[in-house]
């Protein structure tokens, strides 16, 4: 198959650094191989790309559907009118520290995530990084008795709660933020032990958003998913930090990955371009009812 890159995987459990290539001019062959790539590494950063929103939409949509108003949209501490978003009551704010916190897209709506392409725009001069996790290894690393304890586990997720309990709360409506996935009737389910949808890998699934096992006190619930986040990043080999350069677009895997955005200097711009891909419902979906013990 047609490999027209190259590929420098990182010295840790995934992720790969891909060169000599514009991703405007992937044929569908070679785009082929850069998919196996992805769904083998999980992370892909391509440096230096320098993509106009209409360019990331084309690529982006060659992984499958976008989310409807996550097709290209701006996550930035920069108002429209050039001002620096500084109050602490900025919902967009509150938003961005919420996802200072470890999570997957999306396992808050109907539909988890499939990926997400997200580039940068505009990047302060220190800081400001994104780090992701690999689930599948912290599903590996796991012990037999905590294996077979999630096996048959599944965990509540909502933007709401954990925004809440962050002290976070955002408004659904009345600001800039859209209030996408705070308006939510039907709390998704979801197994704290995910199936890769296309290589059949399993892979721990918590997170931020998640809340409330059910069988288990709140208590119970609450030092059950804190001690599978933690055990989720406790390995260095299994986390890594990107440090953005202008132009840098990366692609993750979201149904294996977690990521988090990371603090800079807010009296510094920082502007970066998601375009969010859409989950298939056969592999996506919450769960209709609990797993069966």
């Amino acid at each position: 198959m047609n490999q027209p890159f190259s590929l420098k995987p990182l010295q840790k459990t995934f992720g790969v650094v891909v060169t000599d290539l514009d991703v405007r001019k992937l044929d569908d062959e070679a785009f082929d191989a850069l998919y196996a790539v992805w769904l083998e590494h999980a992370l892909l950063i391509f440096p230096g790309q320098h993509l106009s929103n209409a360019e990331q939409r084309t690529f982006a949509l060659r992984f499958g559907d976008l989310v409807r108003g996550l097709e290209a949209a701006e996550i930035s501490n920069v108002h429209p009118d050039g001002r620096l978003r500084d109050q602490p009551d900025d919902d967009m704010m509150k938003i961005i520290r919420g996802n200072m916190h470890w999570h997957q897209d999306n396992t808050y709506m109907p539909l988890q995530a499939k990926g997400a392409v997200f580039s940068a725009k505009i990047v302060p001069r220190e800081q400001g990084y994104t780090a992701f996790a690999d689930m599948r290894a912290a599903y590996d690393a796991l012990d037999e008795p905590t294996k077979q304890l999630i096996a048959g586990k599944a965990a509540h997720h909502s933007l709401a709660h954990s925004q809440a309990e962050l002290g976070e709360e955002t408004k659904k409506t009345g600001s800039e933020y859209t209030g996408y996935g705070l308006n939510v009737d039907d709390i998704p389910l979801r197994p704290l032990v995910k199936i890769h949808p296309e290589t059949g890998r399993k892979s721990l699934a918590a997170g931020r958003h998640a809340y409330g096992v059910p069988g288990l006190s709140p208590g119970e619930s609450e030092r059950l998913i804190a001690e599978l986040n933690a055990a989720s990043v406790e390995d260095p080999a299994r986390v890594y930090q990107h440090s953005w350069s202008a132009g840098d677009v990366v692609v993750w895997d979201n149904r294996c990955l977690m990521h988090k955005a990371m603090a800079w200097d807010y009296a510094e711009p920082r502007v970066m371009l998601h375009s969010r891909i859409a989950g298939d419902a056969t592999s996506e979906a919450a769960l209709k009812e609990p797993m069966s013990p």
